[in-house]
C-alpha cells in the first residue's frame, strides 16, 4: 500500500488494485500539487460536505466512473448529479472489495454552497477508518477534539492517523496533540493548515507537542513511511 497526502485535507491510498481519493479539493486548493483532469480513482471517499473537502468528486467521479462512498445525505447529494455512491453513516462499517470503511462521529459541520451561494445540508460530519492490505488508516476530517477518540482507538489499532491541527475551523495543535494521546496511531500526519490565513500554523508546533507516535510532516506529493 501507498498513501501519500496532496495537500488541506486530500488523501491518495494506492492498494494493490484499485486509487482511492479522500476528499479530493483540487480546484482552489493553492496547496495541492495534483490536476483534476489527471485523477483516476476507483474509489473517492468523503468525510464530509463542506465544499474545501467535497471539492471537485463530482467531475471526477463522473470522468471515472469512481465509486463515491460518503455520509448519507452528502452520498443522496452526490448521487443526484449522476454520480455512482454507496451511502453510510456513522457507526456503520462495510467490506467492500477494495477494502473496509467504516465512518467514525466528528464534531464539525456538513453543508454546501452552491455558485448561488445556497446552502445544502448534507447530514452529519465524520472521520473514517479505512483498512486494507493489514493497515487501519485514520482521517480524522474536520473536527474538534472529543472524547470518544479513546473509544475509537481502543477498538481500531491505528496505523497511519490523518488529524486537522488548523485551528479556528477544527482542532488546532495543542488539542491535536492531545488527540493522538487518545487516539494511539503509530504514525501522525497532520492535515487542514495553512491553505487559507485563518488555518496558518507551525506543523513543527504540533509534533513538537506529540508522545507517543511518528510524526511526519508531509508536503503536497510526499508519501508516508510505513
Amino acid at each position: 500500500m501507498q498513501i501519500s497526502y496532496h495537500g488541506h485535507s486530500v488523501v491518495k491510498i494506492l492498494t494493490n488494485d484499485t486509487t482511492i481519493l479522500i476528499d479530493p479539493f483540487i480546484r482552489g486548493n493553492a496547496s495541492t500539487d495534483l490536476q483534476v483532469e489527471e485523477q483516476k480513482p476507483d474509489v473517492i471517499l468523503l468525510t464530509h460536505g463542506h465544499n474545501d473537502h467535497v471539492g471537485d468528486t463530482v467531475e471526477i467521479a463522473k470522468a471515472n466512473n469512481s465509486l463515491v462512498v460518503a455520509p448519507n445525505e452528502l452520498a443522496d447529494f452526490i448521487g443526484w448529479q449522476g454520480v455512482n455512491v454507496h451511502n453510510m453513516h456513522i457507526g456503520g462499517a462495510k467490506q467492500f472489495d477494495f477494502g473496509k470503511v467504516k465512518f467514525t462521529q466528528a464534531f464539525h459541520g456538513s453543508s454546501y454552497v452552491t455558485e448561488n451561494n445556497e446552502i445544502i445540508y448534507t447530514g452529519m460530519p465524520s472521520g473514517i477508518l479505512f483498512t486494507a492490505e493489514g493497515l487501519t488508516i485514520y482521517h480524522a476530517g474536520d473536527t474538534a477534539l472529543f472524547g470518544d477518540m479513546k473509544l475509537i482507538g481502543e477498538r481500531h489499532p491505528i496505523d497511519v492517523a490523518f488529524l486537522p491541527i488548523g485551528d479556528n475551523f477544527t482542532m488546532g495543535p495543542e488539542d491535536a496533540a492531545y488527540a493522538v494521546s487518545l487516539l494511539k496511531p503509530k504514525i501522525v500526519v497532520p492535515i487542514h493548515y495553512n491553505t487559507f490565513p485563518p488555518i496558518a500554523q507551525d506543523p513543527q508546533h504540533f509534533a513538537d507537542l506529540v508522545e507517543g507516535a511518528d510524526v511526519q510532516i508531509l508536503q503536497a506529493g510526499d508519501y508516508v513511511k510505513l
